[in-house]
């Protein structure tokens, strides 16, 4: 049970730290990943840990819904830019899968705030918003998981 809560555990945190990129569920994989490290004999972290990191996390991925949004609102977007990233994201992944996702998002509002009747340059600037959203979401959860990973190989070394 041990060496499977192990294997379980290093997966779980590589695949958050991808999915902090790629459109799933980074943070809670990785903390789902340092968790079964924690119930296995190879690493302990304490309560004060484990709750902040959840807590942490939690956070993280709330932010990660509504700071794109607030990025479209406050370069003058409307919802029309926001599923548009969303869809050009999902499509970007598939099409491109490593620069797709930036690119899509990119496009994707642009070509939904120009849908929706916005002027060109007022919707270059909302999809402009909408990317850096996207970009600081993307950065909260990479750093996130790093640091997770950080906890992980430090409990290995101890």
């Amino acid at each position: 049970m041990d060496i499977l809560l192990l294997v379980l555990g290093c997966a779980g945190l590589l695949v958050g730290l991808a999915g902090a990129v790629l459109p799933l569920p980074g943070p809670p994989l990785s903390f789902v990943g340092l968790l079964c490290l924690h119930f296995s004999s190879y690493a302990d972290f304490g309560q004060i840990t484990l709750y902040s990191l959840g807590f942490i996390t939690l956070a993280v991925t709330v932010l990660d819904y509504y700071v794109p949004i607030w990025g479209v609102k406050k370069f003058g977007g409307t919802s029309y830019g926001a599923w548009g990233s969303t869809l050009g994201l999902l499509l970007g992944f598939f099409v491109i899968p490593a620069l797709g996702i930036f690119l899509g998002a990119f496009l994707g509002a642009l070509i939904g705030e120009l849908m929706a009747g916005m002027e060109f340059n007022k919707a270059l600037k909302a999809a402009l918003g909408s990317f850096l959203g996207f970009v600081t979401g993307i950065f909260m959860k990479v750093v996130l998981c790093l640091v997770m990973i950080g906890y992980a190989v430090a409990a290995f070394l101890a």
